[in-house]
Parts: structure tokens; sequence; C-alpha cells
């Protein structure tokens, strides 16, 4: 089932979209909003997230630019593709300015889908340039494991990389639980995996990952981040688990 993601924006057939807004008309387009709030709505309740009506103009944004997304610029170090392991790269993230939102739910699905509805607001104008910024992918979640490993710590951070238009010069966010950080550049090694991204998926994903490593004392145990592509109308949609190095 679909979150209050980044996943969601390819949810609706864009030749339906197209056709019942062609006539231009005010009521057709009112009713166009209300069907794709309803739609959010729908996934939102079944993940016991709240989706207000101030994201109907967020989400008509983000739905008209759904084409429109800019790659973050890895640069790719190596990469093995295993039989039954799936897609394996080293890679680099670039250094750059991401925009971030921390939320604490009881559930990794709420404290991801809530983050993301305010870091939708701040792409779709609720920023200081008053304007769409345009999105990119990835979308990022970081996690962190309590300290025996055994579930994930409440606080997750999601984030969005900034537009190259906007590296040098970052929007400042209308909202206050958006902050603008920089971050060096650093190294991942991830694991390409398609389908759902919750705790259970996400544990699971990790556990395959450290039996490909073995015992290996080159990456963090405790942090990961989860790379989010693709929407889930898309039989094999992409996610990736990413490993992060330890410091030297």
């Amino acid at each position: 089932m679909a979150l209050i993601s980044l996943e969601d924006l390819d949810g609706l057939d864009d030749e339906q979209i197209a056709e019942e807004t062609a006539d231009g008309s005010e009521a057709r387009e009112e009713m166009e909003s209300q069907r794709l709030l309803n739609h959010w709505q729908a996934v939102g309740r079944t993940h016991h997230v709240s989706v207000p009506t101030e994201m109907t103009g967020p989400i008509q944004e983000m739905t008209r630019q759904n084409q429109q997304r800019e790659q973050i610029p890895f640069t790719n170090i190596s990469c093995q593709d295993k039989l039954g392991e799936g897609l394996i790269e080293e890679k680099v993230c670039p250094g750059g300015m991401w925009a971030c939102v921390t939320r604490r739910e009881e559930l990794y699905e709420q404290s991801i889908s809530n983050a993301f509805m305010k870091l939708m607001r701040f792409i779709c104008k609720e920023n200081s340039a008053g304007r769409y910024l345009g999105m990119t992918i990835p979308i990022v979640n970081i996690i962190h494991l309590t300290q025996d490993g055994s579930a994930f710590e409440k606080d997750v951070v999601t984030a969005y990389y900034l537009p190259s238009e906007f590296q040098a010069n970052p929007p400042e966010p209308a909202d206050p639980e958006v902050s603008i950080v920089f971050r060096p550049p650093f190294p991942v090694l991830a694991r390409t995996f398609s389908g759902t991204t919750t705790e259970e998926t996400l544990s699971h994903q990790i556990h395959q990952l450290w039996e490909h490593l073995g015992p290996s004392g080159d990456f963090q145990r405790d942090s990961y981040m989860v790379a989010v592509y693709t929407n889930p109308g898309v039989a094999q949609r992409r996610n990736e688990i990413w490993f992060l190095h330890r410091d030297p």
C-alpha cells in the first residue's frame, strides 16, 4: 500500500487527469482538486495519517509537475548485480544543501508521511522565493536503530536535496520545522530493492545486506538511509537501502 510520500505522485493515471481537466472549467478544476485530495486522504487513512485540506494546492502542483524530476548527481564507484541479491552499488552522494524535517511518530510510515507533506509545502511555494522549486530524486529517509539493534528509533529525518538552481542560494522555508542544512559528500553502499518501505521490510533489507557483506567493521550498524525513487503503482518500483561508512 502506498504512503503519503514522493511515491504517491504517480498514483493517478496521467491520461485520466488530462481528460478530466481538458475543458478548463472552474467547476471541473474544483472537482479534480477534490478528487486528488480524496485520493491522498484515502491513502493516508490506511497509515493513520491525516491529510488536511491545506494540502490541496501542493498536491495539485506536484501532480502537474510530476514528470520534471532532477536526479541527485551521484558519483558511481562500482556496481555488481548478483543473482537473487539485487543490485549493489558503491557511490558518493555529492555535498550540497538539503531541506530536512524530523518527525517522531509511533510508526515509521507516519513519520515519513507527515515529514514529506511539510517538504511538499516548502517545495510548492511556501518558501522565500515564492515559487515551485522543482523535485529531486531520491527522497532520503534517515533511520537509527535502538542500542540493541532490535527496532527503529522514533526520530526519522526526511531529506530533500535542493535542485541545482537553488544550491548556491537556498530559499528560506516558511515552516520552522523545515531546516536547510549542508551535508558534505559521503560514500554509501546501496542495495536496490522493490516494494513497500515499512519498518518490517527495511529491517529485512538491512539483514539481507549484512548477510552479503559478512563480518565488516567498515559500515555503521546503527544508522542507515532509505532512498525512494518511484511510485507504488509500478510493480518493480525502485528503492535503495544505504549503508554508511564509519568515520575514519
